[in-house]
């Protein structure tokens, strides 16, 4: 049995990768860090998600409060300055374990053996692990990123803001030699819950359901003012599904390299699409070093995520 590591910095859409990871896979542990706000706030955001879902069992372990290299970027614009506005979960109880986040994800690498480590925030917690601990690189069998685009930005018109807050982070993480799957901008902000799927949610009566509702409804309002989006955008959920439910998302083979040094580019991923775009004859440059999603079937998921969120207390 696989065992899993969502890393995560919660965040509205990250509420719902955390709660369908939960669900569906053999979750060991949930590593926070800085990005969609503080690590503080992710970490009390993560802590009471779990505590509301029924998993407070799992270990939170928190971890970096600011990137390798570089500013400290921040989503609350989006996100708002809890980083999770417009839910109103009871605080939870519990704490974030006493190991940090880089120490627990060698810890779990050396216990399993098989370990995935599902990161849908800065990959910083990732890349310090590979770093301090370089002997779990043969321990971790995958990293699922959401992060990333074959094509255009959020945070700047190239990059995604995920690998934008920390790209040297994601630049260790991608030629680490471990797999990698990357779930990017360019499928990941193509669909997402509109205001009646909302109303479905908080007219069902959990907690978790209403709660969510307005969390997502909170969201969606900042989407809208931003990008005149009318949907509440589920990036974080498409790093999960490849393995809670495989088939929903296609890949291709592709090179990607991080830029770290681009006055205009830094963050962006460089996706070799020259495989898809000119044929499987174009000799490449470097052999694929990441399987980077193409497509969803947008609406099976969307109808799974809120089957998933109904069922919650």
């Amino acid at each position: 049995m696989t065992h899993y590591i969502l890393d995560c910095d919660p965040g509205h859409d990250d509420a719902v990768a955390l709660l369908m990871a939960g669900r569906y896979l053999d979750l060991v542990g949930v590593t926070t860090v800085f990005g969609n706000s503080t690590v503080e706030n992710t970490t009390r955001n993560a802590l009471a998600i779990l505590d509301a879902a029924g998993l407070g069992h799992i270990p939170v372990a928190a971890g970096a409060d600011k990137p390798l290299a570089g500013k400290t970027h921040s989503a609350e614009a989006v996100h708002g300055k809890s980083g999770l506005d417009g839910a109103n979960f009871p605080a939870s109880q519990n704490h974030a374990i006493a190991m940090s986040a880089p120490e627990f994800i060698a810890e779990q690498a050396e216990r399993y053996g098989d370990l995935v480590v599902i990161a849908v925030a800065p990959e910083t917690n990732v890349a310090l692990a590979l770093q301090q601990y370089p002997g779990i690189k043969n321990r971790i069998s995958g990293i699922s990123i959401m992060g990333g685009s074959t094509s255009f930005g959020n945070a700047t018109a190239a990059a995604e803001f995920n690998v934008f807050a920390d790209p040297e982070a994601a630049a260790v993480v991608f030629a680490s030699g471990i797999p990698i799957t990357m779930s990017g901008l360019n499928v990941t902000a193509r669909f997402g819950l509109d205001r009646d799927q909302l109303n479905r949610l908080s007219n069902n009566g959990t907690l978790v359901a209403h709660e969510l509702a307005g969390a997502l409804g909170f969201y969606l309002g900042r989407q809208d003012v931003m990008y005149e989006r009318q949907f509440a955008p589920l990036h974080d959920v498409c790093a999960v599904l490849p393995f809670s439910h495989p088939g929903l998302i296609e890949y291709e083979p592709m090179h990607v390299v991080v830029e770290c040094e681009g006055r205009f580019t830094r963050g962006m991923t460089l996706c070799d699409l020259r495989g898809i775009v000119a044929g499987e004859g174009v000799e490449m440059s470097q052999p694929p070093n990441a399987r980077v999603a193409v497509k969803v079937d947008e609406d099976v998921i969307k109808t799974l995520i809120l089957d998933t969120l109904c069922e919650f207390p």
